[in-house]
């Protein structure tokens, strides 16, 4: 199965995140599909860049967004 999640790719104790498609076996944040945004929750406001027409796509093919990325979506519009 196939999700649009968060990969963490921060320093310690300054996360960022990329918002990715990957294979739900693969670990957080292992072997990825396709990169689809970025997120900072460090900034205020938080930073939410996403590829809207990449995620219609990937969620039209079966992927399916965990909880925190179908609220970063919802934020993002």
């Amino acid at each position: 199965m196939v999700k649009i999640r968060l990969k963490r790719v921060g320093a310690k104790k300054a996360p960022f995140y990329h918002i990715v498609v990957a294979d739900s076996r693969s670990p957080r944040d292992g072997r990825i599909i396709e990169k689809i945004g970025t997120y900072n929750p460090m900034t205020e406001p938080s930073e939410i860049k996403i590829d809207k027409e990449k995620v219609e796509k990937w969620i039209k093919n079966g992927a399916k967004p965990t909880d925190t990325v179908k609220a970063l979506i919802e934020k993002a519009k």
